[in-house]
């Protein structure tokens, strides 16, 4: 298999700052590694504090020129961004299957996801509107105009290297705000590929900056701290995400969080089964199941139940495991060897409370993070993987008799990212549509990622929405005027 790694020359493994690509100040660097093998692929530049705020530098003196650009310039560079990941979609795609770990066809998948953030923020740009209208008593009229909020900080995930961190730079971009970008320590070769692109089809220098580090707390902490930062963004885990919060709070920062999820995944006794098999498994198994968005917990009602379970559990059972250039591989390599443990405690676990193993459930032996695809049936409810963030190829599934008694469990939880429901009857949708405690919903559907759909969840699952129309309006701040017109 050809070196993906060859796209991003050396000198573009390095920090882009302003209009430069440079070294960390302290020369420290550190190695990015193919999960599917263990072995190094490449040294990256590992910054620190300095370099953080050198990048808000730029950043800061990028920010003016940027937000009184035309519109329209701004949305002829996001589109000629659009049409270079596009054209470059193969390079781009096997450079992310390298670095973390997805099949090609889904990096191939990603990369079109990711393209489609920049093509419909190059459309909103243009379309960022305020009001004049006249004061309900009289005499004067009321003013509302958009402005850029400023500086933004993204704290970008390895699961998604060129997706999360194009759904967070297009909008900002079209608003007209300047970005640092500080992508997950895992897969920082991809982010860097994407600041060449954007550099090359002429965004300004300044506008769009990146830091690799292995010290991200120190470096975002500093970023945070400093009063010309105006917004943050991050995609990650409640954990750091409640963190990053109190943090923020301290400069009353704008702040975005696309945090954990915990989906229910509700089969109906009157779902076309067809339909909710091949729902479960895009669900389920989309990214290797490390998604935020993946179906964690599946709810079969009873009467469906035995044959909706024999039937996941082959479909399971017949994807192909193994590194993610070659041909024919369903599954790749999960991000680290933390990641295998962490899936095989929660498997033994449900194991010991009285689960049930029908496919997969054991760690193979060899090079690379591996794990099987797993199907595991008469999941306790106190089983801790029901409560957790599975964040892998395993799938418990769970009977249920009423939707009162479904409804309760799927909502049992402190998450509120996304569920999924399979029914025929519009009514019993429209139901939990409404019970339901979460951002979002797949009808009779498993995947619900659209840049075009208000991405984001509820409770603890996030702040703000990402996407659509509602995602340019988190990086603009409003100026109200009142002019006096007797």
């Amino acid at each position: 298999m050809s070196d993906p790694t060859k796209v991003l020359a050396p000198e573009h493994r390095r920090l882009r700052i302003g209009d430069a690509w440079r070294d960390a100040a302290s020369g420290a660097t550190f190695a990015v590694e193919d999960p599917a093998t263990g072995k190094s692929i490449a040294e990256v530049a590992d910054a620190g504090v300095v370099d953080g705020l050198a990048a808000l530098d730029a950043a800061s003196r990028a920010a003016a020129q940027w937000a009184a650009t035309p519109p329209r310039k701004r949305s002829e560079l996001l589109t000629a961004t659009y049409r270079a990941l596009t054209e470059r979609s193969e390079e781009v795609a096997r450079l992310i299957t390298l670095e973390m770990g997805k099949p090609l066809a889904e990096a191939r998948a990603e990369v079109a996801y990711g393209a489609e953030f920049f093509r419909w923020f190059a459309e909103e740009a243009v379309r960022v509107e305020g009001r004049y209208s006249t004061a309900p008593p009289g005499g004067y009229r009321i003013l509302t105009v958009p402005k850029p909020v400023g500086p933004c900080v993204f704290v970008t995930p390895w699961n998604f290297p060129l997706a999360m961190g194009a759904r967070k730079i297009a909008p900002a971009l079209a608003a007209g705000c300047t970005t640092i970008t500080k992508p997950a320590a895992q897969t920082p070769l991809t982010m860097l590929l994407l600041a060449r692109i954007m550099q090359e089809v002429g965004v300004p220098p300044g506008v769009v900056n990146v830091v690799t580090t292995k010290r991200s707390g120190e470096v975002v902490s500093a970023l945070l701290a400093d009063s010309r930062t105006r917004k943050l963004s991050f995609t990650g885990s409640t954990e750091v995400g409640r963190v990053l919060l109190r943090q923020a709070a301290d400069n009353v920062l704008r702040t975005s969080m696309e945090l954990g999820g915990n989906a229910a995944l509700i089969v109906c006794a009157d779902a076309d089964l067809d339909v909710a098999l091949d729902g479960a498994m895009v669900a389920k198994m989309r990214n290797i199941g490390q998604s935020c968005v993946a179906a964690n917990r599946i709810y079969v009602e009873e009467p469906v139940r035995e044959e909706f379970t024999a039937r996941f559990a082959e479909r399971m059972a017949a994807l192909s495991v193994g590194h993610g250039l070659d041909d024919g591989v369903d599954v790749g390599a999960l991000i680290d060897a933390a990641s295998v443990t962490t899936i095989d405690e929660l498997v033994a676990d449900a194991v010991d409370r009285g689960a049930r193993v029908l496919v997969g459930g054991k760690r193979p032996d060899g090079p690379g993070h591996f794990y099987p695809p797993t199907v595991l049936t008469d999941v306790p409810d106190d089983a801790r993987m029901l409560a957790a963030e599975i964040f892998g190829p395993v799938a418990p599934i769970i009977s249920f008799t009423s939707d009162d008694e479904v409804t309760a469990k799927a909502n049992d939880t402190e998450y509120g990212l996304v569920g999924y429901v399979f029914t025929r009857d519009l009514q019993r949708a429209l139901r939990f549509t409404e019970r339901l405690q979460t951002g979002m919903l797949g009808i009779n559907r498993g995947l619900i990622s659209d840049p075009s759909a208000p991405f984001g969840g509820v409770k603890q699952s996030g702040i703000g929405r990402e996407g659509s129309h509602e995602g340019i309006l988190e990086y603009l701040d409003l100026t109200y005027a009142a002019i006096d017109l007797p």
